[in-house]
């Protein structure tokens, strides 16, 4: 097998966006003033992949799998916060195969009801990510089911590479891009496709900063894992293939709170009607909080990212 950084080129994202076109939305771009939010100076370029298939980017990576590897007659198995059991869920219902999901019990209830909808065999296994990985490998083990990981593999980062690709044709003159960091699939894969091109960052939650400690350690790392957006950026550390990809081309991480994160929330429903999950909107709050100062001029880009959240979480009045 190819080494990560060999694997996962622009070229070969290229082609794996190809191949999974006909199964992904092609999400759209908003472009807003960023003196909308109390910020002056700036135009913003949000990129909505909240509106992808199954709430969220993790549909490009779990199409990529399912398109380009073989799957046995006992279906795929992935271990999940939520987001990526959802798409895998989701993918397998399309290409007709059975899957299995596990999740630990800090999945919200939109995100499992996501799993039951798809109609994959649905199975909560400890308090965080690490117990519902743990419980998937065995399972893998048990049955021959294929395991789909969630960040660190070269499919699937390819495939989340693919949300660079689309975003550098409707928005071809940005700056900087802001992505929300959890096991780094997703800012692996479009450091990649831009390859030192644009300058991308990371914004991880101060209670699960995975990519932070990786970078002052020079190795991924274990670390805390924790707050609002657990479901979603809390995997204990940043994946193996993942931090030589990142560690090239994307070396600088900011933190945010979690009332960062909430106020990020409740900005996008109040400004623009987005009901965006915590971990969609912790990238936007790295721009709304100061944690991220552009400097002028600057053509920033932030992705939403997901989008499974309860809608009762909302003030519906305001």
């Amino acid at each position: 097998m190819n080494a990560p950084m060999d694997a996962v080129t622009s070229e070969t994202i290229a082609q794996c966006e190809r191949l999974i076109r006909p199964f992904i939305r092609r999400t759209p771009v908003v472009d807003v003033d960023a003196a909308e939010f109390g910020l002056l100076g700036h135009t913003l370029t949000l990129k909505l992949e909240l509106l992808q298939h199954a709430g969220s980017f993790k549909a490009r990576g779990a199409f990529a799998n399912l398109l380009t590897r073989d799957v046995p007659k006992a279906g795929v198995v992935a271990a999940s916060g939520g987001n990526h059991g959802a798409a895998v869920a989701y993918a397998a219902m399309k290409l007709g195969k059975p899957a299995k999901i596990f999740v630990p019990n800090i999945s919200s209830p939109a995100k499992l009801q996501r799993i039951r909808d798809y109609g994959a065999n649905l199975a909560i296994e400890g308090d965080r990510y690490a117990d519902a990985l743990a419980a998937s490998e065995s399972w893998a083990q048990q049955t021959g089911a294929l395991q789909v990981p969630a960040f660190d593999q070269k499919e699937t980062i390819m495939g989340q590479g693919t949300l660079g690709l689309e975003l550098a044709g409707q928005a071809p003159d940005i700056d900087t891009l802001l992505v929300s960091v959890g096991g780094g699939g997703l800012i692996a894969g479009i450091a990649a496709w831009y390859a030192g091109r644009i300058k991308v960052i990371g914004v991880e939650p101060l209670a699960s900063p995975t990519l932070t400690k990786a970078f002052e350690a020079g190795r991924p790392v274990d670390a805390e894992a924790g707050g609002l957006a657990a479901d979603s950026l809390a995997p204990r550390r940043v994946g193996e293939q993942v931090f030589p990809i990142v560690q090239k081309y994307a070396r600088q991480t900011v933190l945010v709170s979690d009332a960062a994160i909430a106020e990020a929330q409740a900005t996008l429903w109040r400004g623009l009607r987005i009901v965006a999950e915590p971990g969609g909107a912790a990238a936007f709050s790295a721009i709304l909080s100061g944690a991220y100062r552009p400097v002028a001029g600057e053509r920033v880009a932030v992705i939403i990212s997901g989008g499974n959240t309860a809608a009762v979480n909302f003030d519906f009045t305001r």
